[in-house]
């Protein structure tokens, strides 16, 4: 047999507000039922105290009380009062509790069926009795000669039969408005939840949950930052892998993303109405690949999405660009080796022994003198051996590399805050631009420069200052200082299109190691920048 499907969250709250709002009207129903009764009540002995009293001091019932037949004059007087005043009966009687008058003339002479004895002793007391009438509300008031003296007592009461037809009057009426109002309470929570079935799709409640229990499971196991936006820009969603890529606090939820101070071109990638495919673009510490997706349908459109790290594959490709470089420089100079091992062995196959001897040996001096300069002062064995490759790489392209006189890095000086990979990336990029800046045509001024293109490079740790200090400026064209900023910015380059990507990238890996870096105009001419990077992190308290 098939379990029936439980109810939607939808039907479920339609059944539990249509209890709820049956079960407020019929309180507050009987509520004011009751109060209205209660009311009546002591608007009754209200009004039979009034009566009583008025008639307890009108003289003329003074006077009757102390003639010989009062009810001569009392009868008549009374239930003409009676009849005006609104009430079911007045009796005035002695102050045995004989009756003078009464609504039904039988009734006069007979004892008075209700409690006397206060009013005896001159004081109002009112109650609800049975009597010849029904049960009433009434109240007795003591009726004083000139002398003080209590001639009589007078009664005025109206029966709690009239009490309940006023009060079935207002229940009827009340009735009404109720049903009214439970219509109208029905209409409108039946409305809610057709719209709040939509938007639940007619799930219920253990399926919501659910949904909830997964989606913040997913939400925080998947390595991909994820990002969603609501049709008015603002963040709606927003898992940890996003918060780190985009160094978002906990409060980012609900800000608007113009607000967040991300680079402009990342803003305007999420900010764009249009989808973005594989966008690669630059935070302050990291190199993400963007994918947008608008949401189509519902009220407001909205947009998700993803982030990927690049940071990592960015740099790797970078070390991949240069070990293509070192291979082509090997193969360029095992080519070089080879045709200047044919030149000596020509030499020598010519008799030639001594001019062969001294091509080989200058050939061998001229190799090996950078060589030991940059393991003499690089004891780094990464930047060491990176700072080779670029010799030879520049060599390739007409340019001289040579490292500065001041230059000196020991081994193990460099702490875990800076590591290699970093260094990497700021050294090989801007001896990369530097080459690419010296190798350059000159410029159409006929400047002068340099025989030799050559790029300088400093690389100095010093312990004194904790500080390493990077430089690399060339003889090329140089840069106009009024661009320095515009330099590290993604995208920028004197080469053409997708270009300009090392300097942001340079610019990303010192602001990671807690350093600057700086652009100026080079004692050769060309562009001269400068990397600083503290060698200890300050640890705070």
């Amino acid at each position: 047999m098939r379990t029936p499907r439980p109810r939607s969250l939808a039907g479920q709250l339609f059944a539990m507000q249509v209890v709820l709002v049956t079960a407020i009207v019929s309180g507050c129903a009987y509520f004011t039922y009751a109060t209205d009764r209660s009311q009546a009540e002591e608007t009754a002995r209200l009004q039979s105290t009034a009566t009583a009293t008025a008639v307890a001091r009108s003289p003329s019932v003074v006077d009757a009380a102390l003639t010989a037949d009062p009810s001569a004059r009392l009868q008549p007087y009374t239930e003409g009062l009676r009849r005006a005043a609104g009430v079911n009966f007045i009796v005035v009687m002695s102050p045995d509790g004989t009756r003078w008058t009464h609504p039904e003339p039988e009734e006069i002479g007979r004892k008075y069926l209700g409690h006397i004895d206060r009013a005896r002793t001159g004081r109002t007391q009112s109650e609800k009795h049975l009597g010849v009438l029904g049960p009433s509300v009434r109240t007795v008031v003591p009726v004083h000669s000139a002398d003080g003296r209590i001639v009589a007592l007078v009664s005025a009461g109206i029966t709690i039969g009239e009490i309940s037809e006023q009060a079935r009057k207002q229940l009827t009426a009340l009735l009404l408005f109720s049903g009214a109002a439970l219509v109208v309470g029905g209409v409108g929570t039946y409305v809610i939840n057709a719209r709040l079935r939509r938007h639940t799709k007619g799930m219920n409640a253990s399926e919501l949950s659910r949904m909830h229990d997964y989606h913040e499971a997913a939400l925080h196991a998947v390595r991909e930052g994820l990002l969603m936006l609501d049709g008015r820009r603002r963040i709606a969603l927003v898992n940890d892998a996003a918060r780190e890529l985009l160094g978002l606090g906990e409060n980012a939820v609900g800000r608007p993303v113009a607000g967040l101070g991300l680079p402009p071109a990342l803003t305007g990638a999420l900010l764009a109405s249009e989808p973005r495919v594989d966008e690669v673009h630059l935070t302050a510490d990291r190199v993400v690949v963007v994918n947008t997706s608008p949401v189509v349908g519902g009220e407001q459109r909205g947009t998700v999405v993803t982030l990927r790290d690049h940071t990592e594959l960015q740099a790797l490709l970078g070390e991949l660009d240069s070990e293509r470089g070192f291979s082509q420089a090997l193969r360029s100079q095992a080519h070089e080796a080879a045709n200047r091992l044919h030149t000596v062995v020509s030499l020598i196959e010519l008799g030639r022994v001594p001019e062969a001897v001294d091509f080989a040996t200058a050939e061998l001096e001229l190799a090996q003198e950078l060589t030991d300069r940059v393991v003499g002062s690089v004891g780094e064995p990464v930047l060491a051996a990176l700072l080779l490759g670029k010799a030879a790489q520049a060599n390739e392209h007409g340019v001289e590399l040579v490292l500065a006189e001041d230059s000196r890095i020991d081994d193990g000086v460099l702490p875990p805050s800076l590591p290699s990979r970093d260094l990497v990336t700021i050294l090989g990029n801007l001896v990369d631009n530097a080459v690419d800046a010296a190798s350059s045509p000159p410029p159409e001024d006929g400047a002068d420069r340099p025989a030799r293109p050559r790029v300088t490079v400093t690389a100095r740790a010093d312990t004194d200052a904790d500080e390493l200090l990077i430089r690399v400026y060339d003889t090329g064209a140089g840069i106009d200082p009024a661009r320095a900023d515009e330099v590290f910015r993604r995208g920028w380059s004197t080469h053409g299109s997708h270009r300009g990507l090392g300097l942001a990238l340079v610019r990303q890996a010192v602001h990671r190691g807690g350093g600057t870096v700086v652009l100026a105009e080079g004692p050769d001419g060309g562009a001269e920048f400068t990397v600083r990077l503290p060698l200890r992190t300050e640890v705070t308290a």
